[in-house]
């Protein structure tokens, strides 16, 4: 099987290549290194932009799965310019979905829930709250008639792979940065839920459902955690840390709890790396100074984005 990832150079990216990489699959990685300046890993790649519809689909002819990363990201980095966040994250899926009959795995998330009470499941009601969740569920809408199996993915966290920057703008490495150069992280209302998973288990999942036959939606997380567990987490790591927290409630509305016992049942997937692991593996990362500056805006969607943005070709 030929596996085309677009979108493969990234914090997800990463993951997904070290393990198609180990089990020997014949892969191409197709990215225009937005936040990297250089690919190194030892496999094949073709550099390239998802709205460079002539190129891609002159590709797609020659695999026969299609694995989706490529997406601006992040409600605040998509943002800056809606317009692009729909060229990209939605108008590239479709012009895929109407060039492709192979098998495609895709990345959504499970932000287009919005802010709900209950525990969700994938027939649930929606509620994007921004371009970045609207985005994504107008591209699950296209991919629904294609052979596809669509991840819902939960709020990520640690160690990607060797080669990929981190992202410190998730709340898991943010608060262990924080701990980190600061000594003390501040906390905003706290009762937020956010489902959680490592970045390498979402991985996982991409490469195992490869070879199965399942198509449809999946919610794809470990637990779902309050913020306020997460510093407590953080906490326990760090003897010392100053933990303050405020009522006043942080401008993220997004609250949501979801169930993920489809992709358990159907797919036999269960994410196993827990928080505190995640936490430890950034811990040890930055205390070991492998990273000169957290605040780098190379680290941050939002940030990167918002200061190259004259820069970058978008």
């Amino acid at each position: 099987m030929r596996i085309l990832v677009v979108g493969g150079a990234g914090y997800v990216g990463g993951a997904v290549t070290d393990i198609l990489l180990k089990k020997n699959f014949n892969f191409t990685v197709y990215d225009n290194l937005l936040y990297e300046s250089e690919y190194l890993k030892n496999c094949d790649f073709i550099y390239g932009d998802v709205r460079d519809y002539k190129k891609i689909n002159n590709l797609l002819k020659n695999y026969d799965c299609v694995i989706w990363i490529a997406a601006l990201v992040g409600d605040g980095a998509c943002s800056i310019n809606p317009e692009i966040t729909d060229d990209i994250n939605f108008k590239a899926v479709e012009n895929l979905t109407n060039n492709f009959d192979g098998r495609i795995i895709f990345f959504s998330t499970c932000s287009v829930y919005g802010a709900q009470h209950g525990i969700l499941d994938e027939k649930s009601s929606l509620n994007p709250l921004s371009a970045y969740a609207s985005t994504k569920l107008k591209a699950e809408n296209v991919l629904m008639k294609k052979n596809s199996i669509i991840f819902r993915l939960g709020t990520l966290f640690g160690l990607s792979d060797t080669y990929s920057r981190i992202r410190m703008d998730l709340v898991v490495n943010t608060l262990t940065a924080k701990a980190i150069v600061e000594n003390k992280i501040n906390i905003f209302g706290g009762e937020q839920y956010r489902p959680l998973l490592h970045v390498r288990d979402a991985a996982l999942a991409i490469v195992e459902s490869i070879s199965k036959d399942q198509v449809g939606i999946f919610n794809l997380s470990l637990e779902n955690y309050k913020i306020i567990d997460i510093a407590r987490l953080v906490e326990k790591s760090f003897p010392g840390l100053e933990v303050n927290l405020t009522e006043i409630p942080f401008q993220d509305a997004r609250n949501y709890k979801v169930n993920n016992n489809k992709c358990s049942k159907s797919l036999n997937f269960l994410a196993k790396t827990s928080v505190l692991d995640g936490i430890l593996e950034v811990k040890k990362l930055l205390e070991n100074k492998r990273i000169k500056d957290v605040n780098n805006p190379r680290y941050t969607n939002q940030k990167y984005l918002e200061f190259f943005k004259d820069k970058i070709k978008l």
